[in-house]
This record gives C-alpha cells, structure tokens and sequence, in this order.
C-alpha cells in the first residue's frame, strides 16, 4: 500500500492532510503519485468528498522531489506571480498554513520553506537562516548539524520558480533548485515556528501519529470519532474488564478479550487481543490474533498473523502475514 493511504487513526493518512488544505481555504489539488497510482483515484475520486478538486499526475519513472512538482505544473491554475502550496505527502503537521502564505506574501519570497527544530538533525537536511528569517544554505544530512533546523516538507512556491525547473529528468529541490535560488540572489524564506510535526517514516512514528491524533494533540477534521484516550470503533467489541489507553485507536470489527491491556498501539480491522495480554507501542495487522497472556512490546504484527499464547515480543519485533508464532521470547536491544 502507498504510504499516504496507510490508515492512521482510522482514515487514510492523506485524508488528515487534504482535510487540512480545505480548511485552510485551497479548492484545488494536484496529487502527484506514483507507485500504485490508481489507490489514490479508488480512495478519493474527484475530492468532491472533501470539498475539493482534486486531479492526478502519475510519474512513470521517478523524477526526484524538484522533477515531482515540475510534472504537475500544467494542472496548476496559478499565474505566474502566484503561489502554490507543496506538500510531503508524509508528514504530519499542525502548523499554521495560512501564517505561512503570510509570511510569503510580505517578503514577496520566490519560496517560503515551513521550517521547525528538532532535537536531533542528523537524519534531517539542516537549512541555516538569519537574523530575517532568510534562508543562508541547505546542507544534506551529515553527523555534526551546524543548527537543529530543518526543512519540514511544506513549500510555498511563486509559480514562475515551478515553470523554472528543467522539465522530464530528476531534479532535486534541495540539491538543485533551492541553491540555485540562493545563488542568484532570490529571496528564500524560513518560517519557522514550534508547532506539532513530525515526520511518518516509520513504524514507530506510524504509531505516535496515529495516537497523537486520536489523543488530539495534532487537529483533524476528519477523525471517525472524538478525541481521547482510545477511539473505538463502533463494530469492535472490547471487553470491559479491558484496558485501552495511550491513544489506541481500535478497528472495525477488532475485538479485545477480558483484562487485556493496550497502550498507544495501532488495532487494525478484525484483529483479536486474547485475554490477558499487553500490547504497548505496537501495531496489530487486519486479522491478526495476539494470544492470550502474549506480551507486545514495539512490535509490529503483520496483517492475518498467529502470535502464540504467552509469547514475549519485546522492543521492535517484526511478524510477517500469515506467520502462526508459537510461544516465544524475543528482545531486540536498541542497538539491534
């Protein structure tokens, strides 16, 4: 499955960002797709669902982040002093769009990057700026960051800068386009502030995002159910000697047994927690059965998997679909 249509909270994860972009006020989207392209029509049509229009390019063959946004650019409806709005489709962000296109408009910006700090930007491209908010460079990733801010995936482009990208082979936005722009003096502007962010790369952070959104942490019009502790929903049967808590969203159809424990994990459809067993920080797979007293630790249970009564799966196991585990203990140490 593309990662934009993983299910996160209960909903496709792109459908909290497309809510998101109506909210704020744009009508039109362009969605730029690629593997198993046709998902994204099946999912979400015309967008007439979500109060938009919506249309789809796929790219044949990758063309990298700058080559992405350049084979779009004939859908766009903009003129060319005006801007458009890009997107990561993979993260997740609460911050303020329409701040953003305000900040563009005042310094009258070829491109305004949504920035944020992070306490570790080794994984990240790191993207220096001054006193004004001006954008000095962008630097790739590298062991000693000379600044915890990085780019964080939304742009603000003046329409003549997307007609600008060379058309038909990769290009890259921060390697190619973005120094460029600096280099011919363009103005390129940081907004940059502390709202909720964060980057659904990985199955750790598939679950984070999931519960920070059932637990409201990060703002979504289209959440299948209120706010809290655990969002259950309403075809699932959870026993009331059970306890959910952390956030856990639980699927349709899902059912948990008596005095079985789960913390901020993700239960997809038609799953079975038996009794007695505690699952914290872990995914559960459409179908899959946790046997009873079964310990789940940061595991991710792949979709119709078996795990056996009183197994230990403890700190970022993996069980493939279809596996039937028999009783087991498995630790991953952090290094592992």
């Amino acid at each position: 499955m593309p990662k934009p249509l993983l299910p996160v909270a209960g909903v496709p994860f792109l459908a909290h960002l497309l809510a998101r972009v109506r909210d704020a006020g744009i009508d039109h989207v362009v969605l730029a797709t690629s593997y198993r392209a046709a998902a994204f029509t099946e999912h979400f049509g015309d967008g007439e669902a979500f109060g938009l229009d919506l249309e789809y390019v796929t790219e044949e063959e990758p063309l990298g982040t700058g080559g992405g946004i350049r084979n779009v650019a004939d859908r766009l409806r903009s003129a060319a002093d005006e801007p458009v709005f890009v997107f990561n489709g993979d993260i997740l962000s609460g911050h303020d769009l329409k701040a953003q296109l305000t900040r563009h408009e005042e310094r009258q910006a070829a491109v305004t990057l949504h920035l944020v700090r992070v306490p570790d930007a080794r994984p990240f491209g790191c993207v220096p700026i001054d006193e004004h908010g001006n954008v000095q460079a962008f630097m790739e990733k590298c062991a000693e960051p000379v600044t915890n801010i990085i780019n964080a995936g939304c742009y603000i482009f003046r329409r003549e800068v997307i007609d600008a990208i060379p058309r038909g082979r990769v290009v890259s936005v921060e390697r190619e386009v973005f120094p460029a722009l600096l280099a011919d003096g363009s103005t390129v502007v940081g907004y940059l502030d502390d709202a909720y962010w964060l980057d659904v790369g990985t199955p750790h952070a598939f679950v984070r995002a999931s519960c920070d959104l059932v637990r409201g942490l990060v703002p979504s019009s289209v959440l299948p159910g209120p706010t809290g502790e655990a969002l259950v929903m309403p075809s699932a049967a959870v026993s009331d000697a059970a306890a959910i808590a952390g956030g856990t969203f639980i699927g349709e159809d899902a059912r948990v047994e008596v005095n079985a424990l789960v913390i901020g994990s993700v239960v997809f459809p038609g799953a079975v927690i038996e009794a007695d067993a505690v699952v914290r920080g872990s995914i559960v797979g459409a179908g899959a059965r946790i046997g009873a007293g079964a310990v789940l630790d940061g595991a991710v249970i792949g979709e119709g998997a078996h795990v056996g009564a009183r197994n230990e799966l403890i700190g970022g196991a993996r069980v493939w679909p279809q596996v039937v585990l028999p009783p087991v203990s498995i630790r991953f140490s952090s290094d592992e």
